[in-house]
């Protein structure tokens, strides 16, 4: 068996075998991720809700903003929360710095203009007269802001697997805020990241496996439930 057959080998029996190490990782990937896209999605979708359909000064200053924000790589985000939670910034004397809940913090910010901006087309694509009748019709606003979502369905869960997509897999914040401590703050990506540097890549193509399935489920996920949307229409 040549060196690849034996690290790929390697790398599937430390998945199907229960490596307590490799799952203590993958359980803090989704851990922390599940939470800091749960945290984001009420105020991101409501704010892109806002830009869609409220029309307001700075309204397209915002829009931009948000679309810019798009483009920050991790490792700035994970840089502006390590300085205001440092022990010299502002944030210091809430101790989270190389923490879960720091990571938290950089994943939230690094998925909030991800929604916002695809959200905010999502609401767009949306006939305003879906809004517009609901609310005639004496629907309360919150009514009618979940008629306008049920309409954006698919476009929402699309955004919502695109910033999901995007923090597990992130490693500059998650680096520089969790700090990579095992069994704690030790990410996916981050494990794979130390993994590699050591020439271990066992352990590295096992959690890239994980990646790659995830990406592989989201989007077959989408695609099912795309698929139930045309068949009920």
């Amino acid at each position: 068996m040549d060196d690849s057959s034996s690290i790929m080998y390697d790398a599937m029996h430390l998945l199907f075998s229960g490596d307590t190490e490799l799952w203590a990782i993958i359980g803090v990937s989704f851990q922390v991720s599940s939470i800091a896209i749960l945290i984001t999605i009420p105020a991101a979708l409501i704010i892109a809700f806002i830009l869609a359909y409220a029309d307001f000064p700075g309204r397209r200053l915002l829009i931009s903003i948000f679309n810019t924000l798009l483009a920050v790589p991790a490792v700035v985000i994970g840089l502006t929360f390590y300085l205001l939670l440092s022990h010299q910034g502002p944030l210091g004397d809430w101790k989270l710095l190389f923490t879960q809940s720091a990571m938290v913090m950089g994943q939230a910010a690094l998925s909030f203009p991800i929604l916002v901006a695809m959200g905010h087309a999502a609401f767009q694509a949306v006939d305003k007269r879906a809004w517009e009748t609901a609310r005639t019709l004496g629907a309360s606003p919150a009514a009618s802001f979940y008629t306008v979502m049920k309409e954006a369905r698919f476009a929402l869960l699309a955004a919502l697997f695109a910033a999901y997509g995007r923090i597990i897999a992130e490693v500059g914040a998650s680096m520089m805020l969790g700090g990579n401590i095992l069994h704690y703050t030790r990410n996916i990506p981050t494990a794979i990241a130390l993994e590699t540097s050591k020439g271990e890549f066992s352990q590295g193509i096992a959690l890239g496996l994980v990646l790659i399935f995830l990406a592989f489920a989201l989007n077959i996920s989408l695609q099912y439930f795309q698929g139930k949307g045309h068949l009920s229409n």
